[in-house]
């Protein structure tokens, strides 16, 4: 019995599979927990409360999933490094279309919604820092502890990917007036 139901737990949260399903399984409950922070905002008298809110439940279970699919360990973590590659563009040529892909969507989710929650990342160079900072700390850990291929394309086409969804929500993006307005509403409300 023991057995059984750790397999079915490492089926769950330790397959890519079992993440993606996951993923799809939690909608709907993040889509009602951006609807009550929403509405909890908007009662406190915050500005733009639905789009902070849908952007906040989005950034999360956008990337979440993505991140945890990228740190299931290899074959023999903590005692093999896996490949290391740091020369760009050698292994996007040998990469299928399912990873090149993967690879876009990782921090996708972080690119389309951080500029919609913060100001301060309304600019595309801010989003391709974030998302290439974040991208070479997974390649960091893939490499040392989890036996995965490490690859400097990899941060390349994750910091592209959320590049590319910053540039799909600019239209929504926050304005630093609109920074103030939300300071101004926790000031009257404090």
């Amino acid at each position: 019995m023991g057995e059984a139901m750790l397999n079915s737990w490492h089926a769950w949260f330790g397959t890519f599979t079992g993440v993606a399903a996951l993923t799809l399984l939690s909608l709907p409950v993040a889509a009602v927990t951006a609807a009550v922070l929403g509405w909890r905002r908007k009662a406190a008298g915050t500005a733009s409360p639905w789009r902070l809110s849908f952007a906040d439940v989005g950034m999360v279970h956008g990337t979440v999933p993505w991140v945890w699919m990228v740190l299931l360990p290899g074959e023999h973590p903590g005692v093999e490094r896996g490949p290391l590659n740091l020369v760009p563009l050698r292994d996007l040529l040998e990469m299928d279309t399912g990873q090149v892909v993967g690879n876009l969507f990782i921090f996708a989710a972080l690119g389309f919604f951080a500029p919609q929650r913060f100001a301060a990342l309304a600019s595309l160079p801010r989003v391709l820092a974030l998302a290439g900072g974040w991208s070479a700390l997974l390649e960091i850990t893939q490499y040392l502890w989890l036996d995965r291929v490490s690859s400097v394309d990899d941060v390349l086409l994750n910091a592209a990917g959320a590049g590319l969804a910053a540039l799909a929500s600019r239209r929504w993006w926050r304005r630093p007036a609109e920074l103030h307005e939300d300071t101004a509403v926790i000031c009257r409300a404090g």
